[in-house]
């Protein structure tokens, strides 16, 4: 049967924005506590992000995560500009994630500090990420 009616238009695609409304994690008592929107909401979703080893979940698409613990005993001077360009690869997923600056590493012994000021579109942040071996 062949459909009838309807009308296919040229129109313009309008793209809208959606909220960044989310459930909030309690991770300590591994609950959702309420709902987050907004500079709290991309914070969690980045904190997420860096959690996740990339690759390693089916559930995830491989977009998804971050491979920081491939730097635990690289020598340092390498860390810091491969730290810089897996965090911005990693976050940047998120569209609401603009961009890393101020990266700073710290190697101690089978451990990496990572800190860094996050941008997104609704303002910048600090974070920070440690990394074990």
């Amino acid at each position: 049967m062949i459909p009838t009616g309807g009308s296919i238009t040229n129109e313009a695609i309008e793209y809208v924005e959606q909220p960044s409304l989310t459930w909030k994690l309690d991770a300590e008592k591994e609950r959702i506590v309420g709902r987050l929107d907004g500079l709290d909401s991309v914070k969690q979703a980045a904190s997420k992000i860096l959690q996740t080893q990339r690759f390693r979940h089916l559930i995830y698409t491989p977009d998804y995560g971050a491979e920081l613990d491939k730097l635990i005993g690289m020598p340092p001077a390498f860390v810091k500009s491969e730290a810089t360009r897996m965090l911005q690869e990693a976050l940047t997923q998120d569209d609401r994630i603009t961009g890393v600056e101020n990266v700073q590493t710290t190697v101690t012994g089978d451990s990496l500090l990572i800190e860094f000021t996050l941008v997104s579109t609704y303002g910048s942040m600090e974070m920070s990420q440690e990394v074990s071996g």
